[in-house]
């Protein structure tokens, strides 16, 4: 391999993060994920350790739009050239970092009006979003970008499509992608709109236990000595936490989640004081991945709970000036005013799995 990613099997220490990243890997319709934290905190490394665990897509050679090989974007001219169609080939999956200082024609996209106005013809040249289409988005700083870039971002991930429109002319084309975001708060906070667009949410804070603090720099350095050599003691785990993502995704469309763990969902997201129901929707999803990825084909009120710490991290209402978390005791007391019929827990404990669960996460960034 030309470039050797970081294993994301060999972060150290950062669960949450790792959980969040794996489940939208595993159903990207959760809408994503924002890593909060110092720099420092692994956020870019677990980010294209992700990717490069992910398996390839298949595609066709020089197409800009990373169609899917039966069903090309309309406006594609290599999946659509009559003359000649390239054999689809397997490429890595795709992970894209917008810079902060971006315009929105590279964000999304330039279409030569002129063009199209004297020909007819649309002349469209891709932006980040087609190079993002069927892979990872991160957007370091997220923050730090111009609000309406944000809205663009988030819109295109959660519809799946970019949309470029010039003077009447409209040219779209698919971007599912998932979206990774991280900001470090002392830099300055999110608009609770745009907030509550992110499906996903962890906080991550650099190690303060001295043995798992060695453990990282050991590992670092390692890394930055060996690369490939490094990997190798890590291929193992890369190769069952792949096949674990593949095996989600098959379980996903099977998993029940009943009406009575439905209508906990509903009442611990207003009892959080949550506006709107994205949340709502969002923990009915990740519940239902959190049971596939432990191998489950009905939601349990545990998965509920620990969909809860991800999904209203950054959207539960908040006093001013109170940072954004988890009340834990409220959580459970809100679980326990409103215990479903017994037919309906689904068990409030997780079985054991053999396969390892996300683990060990905290390399510099």
């Amino acid at each position: 391999m030309s470039h050797i990613a970081y294993p994301f099997s060999a972060l150290v220490g950062q669960e949450a993060m790792q959980l969040a990243l794996l489940l939208n890997a595993v159903n990207p319709s959760i809408g994503g994920v924002l890593i909060r934290g110092q720099k420092g905190t692994a956020k870019s490394t677990a980010a294209r350790a992700l990717a490069a665990l992910l398996p390839p897509i298949e595609t066709r050679s020089g197409c800009p739009f990373n169609c899917v090989p039966n069903q090309p974007t309309p406006i594609c001219p290599v999946c659509n050239a009559v003359e000649h169609r390239p054999t689809p080939t397997p490429r890595p999956t795709p992970f894209v970092e917008l810079p902060v200082g971006a315009s929105d024609d590279r964000v999304v996209g330039t279409l030569d009006i002129e063009r199209a106005l004297q020909s007819g013809q649309r002349h469209f040249e891709p932006g980040l979003l087609a190079q993002a289409h069927r892979g990872i988005l991160y957007v370091d700083e997220v923050n730090l970008l111009a609000d309406h870039i944000v809205d663009v971002l988030l819109d295109a991930a959660a519809s799946g499509t970019n949309t470029v429109e010039r003077e009447g002319v409209s040219v779209s084309h698919p971007a599912r992608f998932i979206l990774v975001g991280t900001m470090n708060p002392e830099e300055g906070e999110l608009r609770p709109q745009l907030l509550d667009r992110f499906g996903l949410a962890v906080e991550v804070a650099g190690q303060i236990d001295p043995a798992l603090r060695t453990k990282v720099v050991r590992r670092r350095i390692m890394f930055e000595t060996d690369p490939a050599a490094f990997y190798e003691n890590f291929v193992d785990q890369e190769k069952v936490l792949g096949e674990r993502i593949l095996q989600a995704q098959r379980i996903l469309p099977e998993v029940t989640l009943s009406d009575g763990l439905l209508e906990l969902i509903s009442h611990i997201c207003i009892g959080s004081q949550v506006d709107g129901l994205r949340a709502d929707i969002t923990m009915y999803k990740t519940a239902q991945t959190l049971a596939a990825w432990d191998n489950r084909q009905a939601v349990a009120v545990d998965d509920i709970r620990r969909a809860a710490e991800l999904v209203l991290l950054h959207r539960r209402r908040r006093q001013p000036f109170e940072e954004p978390g988890i009340d834990h005791q409220q959580l459970d007391n809100l679980i326990q005013q409103h215990q479903p019929p017994q037919g309906d827990r689904g068990g409030s404990e997780r079985p054991q799995q053999d396969s390892p669960s996300p683990r060990d996460d905290t390399e510099g960034e």
